[in-house]
């Protein structure tokens, strides 16, 4: 496989500055517990996956001001999302990248594994489109092998809703799509005891908790 067509994943995060991140979380938990949270699992799984030789990575930073700011992980490509809707900016990411294979994900889930990014691109060897549904009706990881084209999959998407993974999909009709792990992401106080096990962890537990959650 050439350069051109390497798989790429895209990682999409925000500066982690309190008040900017895990908006929801900090209200249970206080602005500052969020933002380490947020600073921590940002940190964590950039490194585990970002090293990979199967893939190249890159970090999609917002706002864009913040695109050489220190508190980011360094050593990975940087880009920005410009702005826009959610959908706006992922849709800007999988059509501005160099050809191949993309897989997108965010930083609020602490126990993705390179198996899980893995799991995704191998979907694609047989699929348009993969997902990684979460059990709220959204998504933590969309991945499109963007060949003969790359559709407009974001458009008319109710983000944060339980109709997020469905309107989605409904953008790819007449197209394969895959499902991997499910997944959830940290929103609440409660995510988060069940989860800070996991948070900031470099290496993961090998034991079941490290997978599906």
């Amino acid at each position: 496989m050439t350069n051109a067509f390497r798989p790429r994943l895209v990682i999409m995060l925000k500066e982690p500055k309190a008040g900017r991140v895990k908006s929801r979380l900090a209200r249970d938990v206080g602005a500052v517990a969020a933002t380490r949270f947020y600073r921590e699992t940002m940190t964590s799984v950039a490194w585990r996956l970002g090293n990979d030789p199967r893939w190249q990575t890159l970090l999609a930073i917002s706002p864009d001001a913040a695109i050489d700011s220190k508190s980011i992980p360094a050593g990975t490509q940087r880009i920005r999302q410009q702005s826009g809707d959610l959908g706006q900016r992922l849709q800007r990411v999988v059509e501005g990248v160099p050809p191949g294979p993309v897989v997108i994900i965010g930083t609020d889930i602490p126990g993705i594994t390179p198996a899980n990014i893995w799991a995704a691109f191998r979907a694609l060897g047989s699929h348009d489109a993969v997902f990684g549904p979460a059990s709220d009706g959204g998504y933590w990881l969309v991945g499109l092998k963007r060949r003969p084209n790359c559709p407009r999959i974001f458009e008319s998407v109710r983000w944060s809703t339980a109709f997020a993974l469905a309107d989605t999909k409904a953008n790819l009709l007449g197209l394969k799509c895959a499902e991997i792990d499910v997944k959830d992401d940290v929103d609440a106080g409660g995510d988060l005891v069940r989860l800070t096990r996991l948070a900031g962890r470099r290496i993961l537990p090998t034991s079941r908790c490290a997978g599906l959650y």
